[in-house]
């Protein structure tokens, strides 16, 4: 009925906005994405995500410059 799912890999993705995903390793990227040459267990591939992502913001705002206060 259900597909154990406990041993499948995913590959770590990211957009152009520089936003971090995972997607199942066995199929084909969603437009907008790309790999980032690490694959593993979803425990794996979101750890590394947990350790290069570390500004949450998208690449547009972060490349805005500081808001500035009204």
């Amino acid at each position: 009925m259900f597909e154990d799912l406990t041993d499948r890999q995913y590959c770590v993705v990211r957009n152009a906005e520089e936003q971090y995903s995972i997607w199942p390793a066995d199929r084909a990227l969603p437009a907008g994405w790309a790999a980032q040459g690490v694959t593993g267990t979803k425990a794996e591939c979101l750890a590394y995500i947990e350790r290069t992502w570390t500004d949450l913001r998208p690449l547009s705002a972060r490349t805005r410059g500081p808001v500035q206060p009204r």
